[in-house]
Formats: C-alpha cells, sequence, structure tokens
C-alpha cells in the first residue's frame, strides 16, 4: 500500500513497506530500522519476505522525532517510551506527541562555550555564565555545553546591570516555581479540553490544517495572556501596597 496522507493518521488499518514509513516521517530506511532493532518499535507485520508496519508504528517514530526536537537523548527516549504501554493507540501517542509541541521558536540550540561567546558578542566569565543561568537565558548541559535558552537576548541587557547575583537566582527559582505549576494547569486544560476531543472526532486534511494553525495561534495569546496577567498582577501588589 502507498503512503497515507497526514489526515490518516488515526485509520487503524494502514500499512506501510520500510520505505514508505521512513519517507512519510522524514527518516531514513536505515535510521528506521536501528530503531526497531534497539526496540523503540513493535515488531512489523511479516507475510512471507515482506515487512509492514502499521499507524502505530509510524505514531511512535513521529514521537521519537519529537523528543528528539527536545533533546532528549537516546536514552532517555528509551526510558521514555517504556512509560508507555506497548499497546497504545494511534490517538493516545498523537497525543504524547502533541504536548511536545514546543512552545518556543528556533528549535533545541546547544552551543559551546566558544560559540556562546560568539553568539554573546563579548566575552563570558564564571560570573556571567551564572548570572545568564540565575536569569534563565542558558542552561549548561553535558560536556561543558550551554542550551541557549528563549530569554538569552533579554539576559544579556540585563547582565551587566548591578544588580547580586544570589537576588537573581531567588527571582529564577520564584520564575521556575510558579511558572512549573501555572504550566501543568495549562496542559492539563490543552489535552482534556482540546488536543483529546480533537483527536477522537473525524477529520479531514483541511480540518487538520486549520486545527495546527489554532494551536500555534493559541500558544501565542497564551503566552501574551501569561505576560499580560503578570502585569495586572503586579499593578494589583504595588496598588495594595500604596493603601497601607
Amino acid at each position: 500500500m502507498s503512503a497515507q496522507p497526514e489526515s490518516d493518521l488515526v485509520a487503524e488499518d494502514v500499512e506501510y513497506t520500510v520505505d514508505e514509513l521512513a519517507s512519510i516521517t522524514g527518516m531514513t530506511v536505515r535510521t528506521t530500522r536501528y530503531y526497531a532493532g534497539l526496540g523503540l518499535l513493535p515488531p512489523p507485520i511479516r507475510r512471507g519476505r515482506m515487512a509492514y508496519y502499521s499507524a502505530q508504528h509510524r505514531a511512535r517514530l513521529e514521537l521519537i522525532r519529537a523528543l528528539q526536537d527536545h533533546g532528549f537523548t537516546l536514552a532517555a527516549i528509551e526510558k521514555y517510551l517504556a512509560k508507555i504501554p506497548a499497546d497504545a493507540s494511534v490517538e493516545d501517542l498523537a497525543v504524547q506527541r502533541a504536548m511536545l509541541t514546543s512552545w518556543k521558536t528556533g528549535g533545541h540550540e546547544v552551543v559551546t562555550k566558544r560559540q556562546l561567546e560568539a553568539r554573546a558578542g563579548r566575552k563570558l566569565d564564571a560570573d556571567a555564565l551564572q548570572r545568564l543561568t540565575a536569569m534563565m537565558s542558558i542552561e549548561e548541559v553535558e560536556d561543558g555545553r550551554f542550551e541557549i535558552l528563549p530569554a538569552f537576548g533579554v539576559g544579556l541587557q540585563v547582565l551587566d546591570l548591578p544588580i547580586p547575583v544570589d537576588s537573581m537566582v531567588e527571582a529564577g527559582e520564584a520564575i521556575n516555581r510558579h511558572m512549573a505549576e501555572l504550566a501543568d494547569e495549562l496542559t492539563a486544560v490543552l489535552k482534556d479540553r482540546v488536543l483529546t476531543p480533537y483527536l477522537e472526532s473525524p477529520k479531514s486534511e483541511a480540518d487538520k490544517a486549520e486545527f495546527e494553525h489554532t494551536m500555534a495561534r493559541l500558544r501565542q495569546l497564551t503566552l501574551e495572556a501569561v505576560v499580560s496577567g503578570f502585569q495586572r498582577a503586579a499593578n494589583q501588589v504595588i496598588t495594595r501596597s500604596l493603601s497601607r
């Protein structure tokens, strides 16, 4: 059977050859077989000398790609997939992948210290690196490399302000704590009230394209609402303090 369009993602009876599966997921045949050999994909369906892959195989492979886009190592991907039931449906896997869609643009970028300094346009000593980390502008990863976070530009602008590092660390911890709680709640709402109903309903290619556009716009509006909400809350704090 030839490769199916993206709108057929939930069709349980679709089948692909390894070439078709690799092509439709944007991977090479060699990589697809390698992942299968590692046990990241269930064994294919065999008919004589031919091996066929199902919609579940495709959904798992697309989930692997989403994990890679988030910077997961192969070992971390294996650990993540081990938590997902072997009989997980296409819809279940699609929800997992949709929840991994990044809220930032530009993808996962990890650089060396020299490359980081080139991006910053300046030398970065230990104090500067500590300040950028405290402001959640960078995050140190393995082998002395750094992930550039969305707030990198802002962090560079704040770098030379006479603000104690410990106050930055304390503020960063407060932001992380509350943002993690907010992200958990918003993610649950997104999954239960938006994604799951969509995946359980019949859809055409036009429906899928419209939904992807809607999700992208929803993410943008959510980020804007978070900023606006913080500004409003901060102004209320100022007003209360002045009235005391």
